[in-house]
């Protein structure tokens, strides 16, 4: 039996962070991070994408156990940053960013490599649609057969598990989060005897 796994999960309200911080948040970001943010159009996008590396920081600061500026991410070319200081060894971890609307997430482990996706719920969309461009038969007869009530809730669970498991690239355990406003799905690389524990960190304050 494998030891339990822990996930450590940040999430910020985007909104609560006051323009005027925006600047010091940069400050934090690394040559190639500043280059991508030149590359942003919508401010909105510039703004969770801030946010997200300074999260990623302060959350694997968190697990690692050094200061939050003392963590490098290193842009790749094409997928999610990688982890470039400080030197470890042994570390099995990993880390995984999602952002929808005004909400900004990172999920971090010592122990295993993460997908996570976090999505807005809008009941408003043609959800019907969208199940029928995004989700293979199964899953689509899967989603058709929930009561009607439980269908907004039942789409944007499969939509976050399959984004989660698309952005890890394998297919280990997966656990749903409850949250007002949100799905929350955090996937883990190993396949777990046991669902991983996540401890859920709200920053209600904003970045400080």
């Amino acid at each position: 039996m494998t030891a339990p796994v822990t996930v450590r999960l940040l999430m910020v309200d985007a909104d609560a962070v006051a323009d005027v911080d925006l600047p010091r948040l940069r400050d934090w970001l690394a040559p190639g991070e500043l280059a991508r943010c030149q590359r942003f159009a919508r401010s909105q996008r510039l703004r969770q994408f801030v946010i997200g590396r300074v999260l990623a920081r302060m959350a694997l600061g968190q697990v690692l156990g050094v200061p939050a500026r003392a963590v490098v991410l290193e842009e790749q070319v094409a997928g999610a940053p990688l982890l470039a200081a400080p030197p470890l060894k042994n570390f099995d971890g990993g880390f995984s960013i999602s952002h929808s609307g005004r909400w900004v997430a990172c999920a971090v482990s010592a122990r295993t490599r993460l997908g996570l996706d976090i999505e807005l719920r809008d009941p408003g969309r043609d959800l019907a649609a969208l199940a029928a461009q995004a989700f293979d038969a199964h899953e689509v007869a899967q989603w058709q057969a929930l009561a009607a009530a439980r269908r907004v809730d039942g789409f944007y669970r499969l939509w976050s598990e399959k984004e989660a498991r698309f952005k890890l690239g394998a297919d280990g355990h997966s656990v749903s989060l409850a949250h007002d406003e949100l799905s929350v799905v955090v996937c883990t690389a190993r396949v777990l005897d046991e669902a991983p524990e996540i401890e859920v960190v709200l920053l209600d304050a904003g970045l400080k």
